[in-house]
Formats: C-alpha cells, structure tokens, sequence
C-alpha cells in the first residue's frame, strides 16, 4: 500500500522533457516547415519557457511568437520566417508548472 501522499511526492519532482519534435530530432525535410513544434512530458509555464530556431551562423530564423498550444500546455509552437535549404538548430528552454527547468537543443535540415 503507497502512502496517500505518494502522488503529490512524484509530481512534485517532475521535470518537462523533449517528447518529440515536428520537425523530428535530426530528420531532413524536404520544404521547409512553417513552424516548429515541441512536445513536451509535463505541462508548461509559458512566462519562463523559450523556444527560438536558429541558421548555422547563429542568427535566429524564428518569427519570436513562441506560444503553447491551445488546450495543450506541453506544447510549445513557434513560427519560422522564410527558411531556405540548410541545418537549423532548435534551442528550447522549459519551466515545467512545478518549476522545475530543463533546457535542450536539436537539429534538422531542410533539403536543396
């Protein structure tokens, strides 16, 4: 039998992590995306989280409107400007509800 505040404990401790990516982590895409799109495990604060895209020269490629998703607070959306053929990073910072933060970074290509 688990104490009853066994859940409150486990919740507690929870840190939001990368789920997946739209673009996927170190795909090639054939066009470039409009936007990218990060899942995450736990539930964002969207004052604290940061997602911005960036070209090889470091100069940000994203429209700066990260956002969640409506009705989805694991899911930070952010808009890209007109990208062309290259590899682009994806830098991403993320305050779960409970405070806790992880931070991260990943790269895709889009195709000539």
């Amino acid at each position: 039998i688990a104490p009853a505040g066994f859940g409150v404990v486990t919740s507690a401790r929870a840190h939001a992590y990368l789920r997946r990516a739209m673009p996927a982590v170190g795909s090639t895409v054939r066009s470039a995306p409009a936007v990218v799109v990060c899942d995450f495990t736990e539930e964002l604060e969207p004052s604290f989280s940061k997602l911005e895209v960036q070209d090889t020269a470091g100069r940000r490629v994203d429209a700066g409107d990260m956002h969640l998703a409506p009705g989805d607070a694991k899911r930070m959306i952010i808009g890209l400007s007109r990208v062309g053929p290259g590899t682009y990073t994806v830098i991403w910072h993320a305050v779960s509800v409970d405070t806790h933060r992880t931070e991260g970074r990943f790269n895709f290509t889009v195709a000539p």
